[in-house]
């Protein structure tokens, strides 16, 4: 079988040219500026950017246990809307895949019900609450890709120590979702004049920067590569720099909603902006964004939270952390950043796709490469429209951005020369 690309704007070897594409058997096998048109399909992609599929080392597919919310074949689906082809699932599922039995089920689970290549977290601890950790070594080898309790910070540091021992020892990743418990302190929007008008419980920013701190120096001390989830805060910004400074193989991750909203857009008790962590103030998104730039964060990932309606409708104290966004993480980052010329298209599709693979030791996700699997992406840049909750394929509507104006419109998303996603 073979599928050619014609009059791609491509982005190909770190930089975006006008070139012809060809797929055959389910791999890249040419790039020219003209390949003549000998293909079982021809593609005219005149105008249009055909980028590497996107990686997301950070989605909530839900599946078993919580289906109500979202399912591996919705999830998928909604990830190949929004161009991934490669994303790593969480495993706060029902029951957590923390044992050998389980972790095979799962990935089983998701081999079969996978339209794009889903990749499965394993959690550091049992149950990932405990203080006792996971069979690390046998989960590996069954292909876990890394390692997290997202969702729960680990608070007992010799827990964390050894379990920063166990993960260096193979070579794998800790990916952790940073939160001191008792700092938390059941808040539910970040501590500032906003969560004081609201008369709402706050979480402490501390509850994030302190156990970053601890964190690294446990991570200098085991030499594990320790990778933040969903930074926030100006602070945790800074304790990144000055780790990567000091030579601490550290990496970290932010999300579109805390780059582009801060706590100063929650006008009123609308549990869409509910998340964990919370949006800071507007000086923390402007420190994001600084670290965004200047690569102190590594990757753009969407923490892609996805729950069902009645889950979201009961203001910030009763509902559920988290939102939806696979589905709309590149026309936003587009929108905000390129557009705006805060960043290059050609950084932000590193920040979304090179990046995170070449973090992750991801061989075949992340670049367009002869002889790899065909994993891409065509997005028409100059399609203007506004995000309607009805065009979602995620079961979960769950986002502060419906009704926003975006341009890069998602048309044909491939995995290994499979056409999974096209706009209808």
């Amino acid at each position: 079988m073979r599928t050619l690309i014609q009059n791609a704007k491509l982005y190909y070897d770190n930089k975006i040219s006008k070139q012809d594409l060809l797929i055959e058997d389910g791999k890249f096998s040419q790039v020219k500026d003209s390949i003549e048109p000998n293909a079982d399909s021809v593609i005219n992609a005149e105008g249009k950017l055909v980028a590497p599929g996107l990686v997301d080392v950070h989605v909530h597919f839900r599946e078993p246990g919580q289906t109500h919310k979202e399912t591996i074949q919705t999830g998928t689906l909604a990830s190949a809307h929004g161009g991934f082809t490669t994303v790593g699932a969480m495993p706060n599922v029902t029951p957590v895949p923390d044992d050998v039995e389980k972790f095979s089920k799962q990935v089983e689970l998701n081999n079969s019900e996978s339209l794009i290549n889903t990749l499965q977290y394993a959690p550091v601890t049992l149950d990932e609450i405990s203080t006792e950790l996971s069979p690390i070594e046998d989960l590996a080898k069954l292909g876990a890709f890394a390692f997290s309790n997202d969702g729960h910070g680990i608070d007992i540091a010799q827990t964390m120590f050894t379990a920063m021992e166990r993960i260096a020892a193979i070579n794998s990743h800790l990916c952790a979702h940073v939160e001191d418990q008792s700092l938390f302190n059941h808040g539910v929007i970040n501590r500032s004049k906003i969560s004081t008008r609201l008369g709402l419980p706050a979480i402490n920013q501390a509850a994030e920067t302190s156990q970053l701190a601890r964190d690294i120096l446990l991570a200098k001390d085991t030499g594990v590569h320790y990778h933040v989830c969903h930074i926030s805060t100006a602070d945790s910004v800074q304790l990144v720099r000055l780790a990567k400074d000091a030579g601490i193989n550290v990496t970290a991750e932010a999300s579109p909603h805390h780059l582009i909203l801060s706590d100063k857009n929650i006008q009123a008790d609308d549990a869409n902006f509910k998340m964990n962590p919370p949006l800071r103030t507007e000086n923390d998104r402007l420190a994001l964004v600084e670290g965004l730039k200047d690569g102190t964060i590594d990757m753009v990932a969407t923490d892609h939270a996805p729950h069902a309606k009645d889950e979201k409708n009961k203001g910030f104290l009763k509902s559920a952390f988290g939102i939806t966004g696979i589905e709309t993480s590149f026309p936003l980052m587009y929108s905000n950043f390129v557009e705006t010329g805060i960043i290059s298209l050609e950084y932000l599709l590193d920040l979304m796709a090179t990046k995170p693979a070449d973090v992750f030791n991801l061989r075949n996700a992340g670049k367009i490469e002869i002889g790899r699997p065909a994993d891409f992406t065509i997005i028409d840049l100059d399609s203007t429209y506004e995000i309607k909750e009805q065009d979602f394929l995620s079961k979960g509507v769950n986002s502060p951005f419906i009704g926003d104006e975006v341009n890069g419109l998602i048309e044909k998303t491939f995995v290994a020369g499979k056409c999974v996603y096209e706009k209808k």
